[in-house]
């Protein structure tokens, strides 16, 4: 038989160069990385305003990309937050409006599951064939659920399955996909999410790549390996040592400062590692917090102005409890040292990340892209409200709109429920309670509370 060796080779040509055009094509896709701390108030950055704890690594990256003043969490609690974050709905649509512990198939506690038909962010950019991982705290289903993050687009899992194991930084386990991983409380668990992350940045840069890296910093408890303290050992003296929740700390102060500190450390580590790589401009770096800071643990949030200043804490629909940092860097896209006032939320982000890597899908959100922000572009369209509700302490609601802002506390009860209206343009510390005297606005913004709350089984009004 003869062989035409030029046609061979022009079949080789060819083929080489669909393999080139389909990597080039691929490298197109931006890598994500949405780095989400635990508990972390609006203050409790540099570029924020925070005064006593050194973050140069997050005030970089907001000199090199753009800085919201007027971001909002998915709920003030964990849970829910998570919930409104990878499904891009508000807590008045989501499956989860709360923490709810649920005993798994192996008898161990993890958290309500994400049902099988919500859609997360992990799923649909598995329709770029990302690479996609979750490294650090999940909180919305464990072994053997659909909300397990195997289930839920992840290609990789690493960390807490469950927010109750999470309380602890040296837990007796944690999880690897499915697989538990005994630690024996030796290990400091944000040292290995760490290391996990790197590492999946490395063994991805040849391709599109999401890494969804909730760390726990700095939830309660408060704990760091010493020689990361030493820094504050001595910066807030006398400390009054901490005997209550969780582990006893000597020095609560400059262990929540320390652990800011740490995770700045983790950001700097991951941006050095992209320019290393060469793919820092090809990649969107997102940080933000899944609420206001907490108070348990030893924590001082009025000591460090946790709040910058603003009202209230976790657990409140106040902007103290749900307004946190955001800050995006993506040299491509965006131009270094933006600041935007447009107002955005958890449920943004999914849209946006759509939007970013052109992902055409029909799918049922609250959010709006954020994307011509990031370029510097009119955003044409714009929320006419923000909506959240939240079900302990006697129940809340939350509806923002043209910066008035309608809070319903004892919700569940209608009783004793009760309406507080501020104006956020004037009043941002929301001090006067305009209740008595803008009756017709607290009415306009009440329709939108009775239209957004949605009936859940689970979370009953």
């Amino acid at each position: 038989m003869k062989i035409n060796l030029k046609f061979i080779a022009s079949l080789c040509a060819l083929f080489l160069c669909y393999v080139a055009s389909a990597q080039a094509s691929k490298k197109q896709m931006p890598n994500i990385i949405f780095i989400l701390a635990d508990d972390m108030g609006y203050g409790d950055l540099g570029c924020y305003g925070q005064q006593k704890i050194m973050t140069p690594n997050l005030d970089a990256m907001a000199k090199s990309g753009i800085r919201f003043t007027q971001y909002y969490s998915g709920s003030t609690v964990c849970g829910p937050s998570r919930c409104a974050l990878m499904t891009g709905k508000h807590t008045g649509h989501t499956a989860i409006r709360g923490n709810v512990d649920v005993k798994g198939i192996d008898g161990k506690i993890y958290d309500m599951p994400l049902p099988e038909q919500e859609l997360t962010i992990a799923e649909l950019l598995k329709k770029r064939n990302y690479s996609t991982a979750c490294i650090g705290k999940w909180g919305l289903g464990g072994i053997g659920t659909t909300g397990h993050p195997n289930n839920q687009g992840f290609d990789y899992f690493y960390g807490y399955l469950g927010q109750a194991n999470a309380h602890w930084y040296y837990p007796e386990y944690i999880h690897e996909n499915s697989n538990e991983i005994i630690l024996s409380k030796k290990v400091y668990t944000h040292d290995l999410f760490e290391n996990k992350a790197l590492d999946f940045i490395k063994n991805n840069a040849h391709q599109a790549f999401f890494l969804y890296l909730p760390v726990t910093i700095p939830h309660a408890e408060l704990q760091i390996p010493s020689q990361y303290r030493t820094m504050y050992e001595n910066s807030f003296q006398p400390e009054k040592p901490h005997k209550g929740d969780y582990s006893p700390q000597e020095k609560p102060l400059a262990t929540f400062a320390a652990m800011v500190t740490r995770l700045d450390a983790t950001v700097g580590k991951i941006n050095k590692l992209l320019a290393e790589l060469k793919i820092a401009d090809n990649t969107m770096v997102i940080f933000s917090s899944d609420n206001g800071p907490h108070k348990e643990g030893g924590a001082n949030p009025q000591f460090f102005n946790s709040t910058g200043g603003l009202r209230g804490a976790k657990r409140d629909l106040y902007e103290g409890g749900i307004r946190v940092p955001m800050i995006v860097k993506w040299p491509k896209i965006v131009k270094p040292g933006i600041i935007t006032h447009e107002p955005s939320a958890f449920w943004d982000v999914l849209p946006t990340l759509l939007d970013a890597t052109k992902i055409d899908t029909v799918i049922q959100t609250d959010g709006l892209s954020f994307l011509p922000i990031l370029k510097q572009k009119k955003q044409t369209q714009k929320h006419p409200f923000f909506y959240w509700e939240f079900y302990e302490m006697g129940g809340k609601q939350a509806v923002i709109a043209d910066n008035w802002k309608l809070i319903k506390l004892n919700a569940r009860d209608s009783a004793k429920a009760y309406y507080e209206l501020y104006n956020l343009k004037d009043d941002l510390a929301e001090k006067n309670n305009l209740i008595q005297s803008e009756k017709a606005k607290a009415d306009s913004l009440n329709k939108w509370m009775i239209k957004e709350h949605q009936l859940n089984p689970r979370f009953k009004w």
